[in-house]
């Protein structure tokens, strides 16, 4: 399943800033606009990654996974 999630980019000076909208504390910034966009994907894949193993740490055991789509 593929998500979107929305980049917001600015250039301030010499360099490119980004943040991911709907993920707080996923920001990035490049000397670069193409730079930008690879860090914040490999960024966001991490801090979902890592949000999800924080999550599953955290519960203990005997809970269920529910899909959830908005």
């Amino acid at each position: 399943m593929n998500k979107e999630y929305t980049a917001v980019i600015k250039k301030e000076d010499d360099c490119w800033i980004g943040w991911i909208e709907e993920v707080p504390g996923v920001n990035c910034q490049e000397k670069t606009y193409e730079e930008l966009l690879e860090t914040l994907k490999i960024t966001l894949k991490e801090a979902l990654e890592f949000n999800r193993q924080e999550a599953l740490s955290a519960v203990g055991s005997g809970f269920r996974e529910e899909k959830i789509a908005v």
